[in-house]
């Protein structure tokens, strides 16, 4: 932000910016694998062992630090027993896992 005396001006945000697209995704994957842990009453030391991988993986995933790619959603919702599913959006709801249909 650039000041003037008593007024400050904000750059324009640019909302197709990539960066800024991966950090929406990063943390709308981590908000979907929190959701459906918490919905299973997994804890985050169940599901590291679920899904053969280190809690703070799964710690890391859960805070948005991770850009979802294909063979991780795969993998993840085989260790959830869910489907992934995706909207349009790239905001937090966009992505959920899903319990399979009985």
């Amino acid at each position: 932000m650039a000041g003037y005396h008593t007024r400050w001006t904000r750059p324009d945000v640019q909302a197709d910016d990539p960066e800024r697209i991966a950090i929406r995704e990063a943390l709308a994957f981590g908000k979907a694998l929190y959701d459906r842990r918490t919905d299973l009453g997994l804890t985050v030391a169940q599901l590291a062992a679920r899904a053969n991988m280190p809690e703070d993986e799964i710690e890391c995933i859960e805070e948005g630090g991770t850009e979802p790619t294909v063979a991780l959603l795969r993998h993840l919702a085989a260790a959830l027993d869910a489907d992934v599913r995706l909207t349009p959006g790239r905001d937090v709801g966009s992505l959920w896992f899903e319990a399979h249909a009985a």
